[in-house]
């Protein structure tokens, strides 16, 4: 698995070391972090620019390319011990998940699920996430209607954020030892209509004007924010 860009390398040299087994360099860079990348004791390739485009896919790499060891998914099981998670119905978006895997995990939410999908761009999630995911329990779950299912047998109330809810400023926060997963949807077709069946509570947020056009990141943490503050 191959991220790029200074902001996420340094991340992952300073908390992840563990998971990377290729450094690839197109620039010179200060010898103290050079020195800190040859204390890894992995290869180090001196590539040119043409190379680096060719790795990063285009992106911006600013000269700094890892290839990583693909970090392994938490098991459902270890969910299921949590409190507050956070679960994305049919969310696809990298960027999208990624900003919401960065203000979950700043924000304390104990772990991420990407739900009603088969795969996800690892690589782009954690680069997007600025490095967030890699400290944040995650699953890629395929199907959502059964994930709801076995989050409930497991004891937790379904919060979804939908267009019918009530008003967020109407509901009070949710306390640390509630057992509760909100589920929010893709911005095109929220949350799948056999998990809204399964929702313990439907909230919403009140707009000023009837303008409807938060990205779902944004409504994430805007929805994390108000249940935990």
């Amino acid at each position: 698995m191959i991220i790029y860009g200074k902001q996420i390398v340094l991340y992952v040299l300073e908390k992840h070391p563990h998971l990377i087994e290729e450094v690839f360099l197109s620039k010179e860079i200060d010898k103290k972090l050079f020195t800190r990348f040859a204390k890894l004791d992995k290869k180090i390739h001196k590539v040119d620019n043409q190379k680096a485009q060719a790795l990063a896919k285009g992106g911006n790499h600013q000269g700094m390319i890892l290839k990583l060891i693909h970090p392994e998914y938490t098991d459902i099981k270890e969910f299921k011990k949590m409190n507050f998670i956070l679960v994305l119905d049919g969310v696809t978006d990298v960027g999208n998940i990624g900003a919401i895997a960065r203000t979950a995990y700043s924000m304390g939410i104990e772990g991420l699920i990407v739900s009603n999908i088969k795969t996800v761009n690892n690589s782009g999630v954690i680069r997007t996430s600025s490095g967030a995911l890699l400290d944040l329990p995650f699953l890629v779950h395929p199907r959502s209607a059964d994930l709801a299912s076995e989050l409930i047998d497991a004891g937790f109330a379904l919060i979804g954020a939908t267009t019918d809810g009530i008003d967020l400023k109407k509901y009070g926060k949710i306390e640390k030892s509630d057992k509760v997963a909100l589920f929010l949807g893709s911005e095109g077709e929220g949350i799948s209509p056999k998990v809204a069946k399964k929702l313990d509570l439907k909230v919403s947020i009140a707009m000023e004007h009837e303008f409807d056009s938060l990205n779902v990141s944004v409504a994430a943490g805007i929805l994390i924010y108000n249940l935990k503050r």
